[in-house]
């Protein structure tokens, strides 16, 4: 058998719904197996009790992200609008912020890490409230 004969076999393997294949003789011994995805539905899963969740309604951002520029927040912890709690918030809507100042707090272990604005303009929206929970990444307040 050449090289020619072995890829034509092995196409013709490939090919077929066969999944294993072997030939032998006095010069050669050939195995061919393919492993093909299995199709699996949903009768072959476990049955398992559904459980009903309910989702804590979100906030309408959708207005914020189409205008303006988001502040996001930088780890995930717990978000201060003051530095204190008989204090006035860092920021508010209609308040003009600069590059690098700070908007709020996140509390994350123990730690209090600074939010500092990315861009000038005006605060338009806040869209946390004192005390929320936030992830990386989510929009803070919107900046114009």
């Amino acid at each position: 058998m050449d090289i020619q004969e072995m890829k034509e076999l092995i196409q013709a393997v490939s090919n077929s719904n066969i999944d294993k294949f072997k030939f032998e003789n006095d010069e050669y011994k050939i195995t061919l197996e393919k492993n093909e995805a299995k199709i699996v539905t949903s009768e072959d899963l476990p049955k398992v009790q559904e459980v009903c969740t309910v989702a804590a309604p979100e906030k309408d951002t959708d207005k914020a992200q189409v205008e303006g520029n988001q502040v996001t927040a930088p780890l995930v912890g717990t978000f201060y609008a003051a530095p204190a709690e008989d204090a006035d918030p860092f920021v508010s809507v209609g308040d003009t912020v600069k590059k690098g100042q700070v908007i709020g707090i996140v509390e994350a272990m123990k730690l209090m890490n600074e939010v500092e604005s990315d861009y000038e303009g005006t605060v338009t929206d806040i869209l946390v409230e004192n005390g929320e929970m936030v992830e990386y990444g989510q929009p803070l307040i919107i900046v114009q």
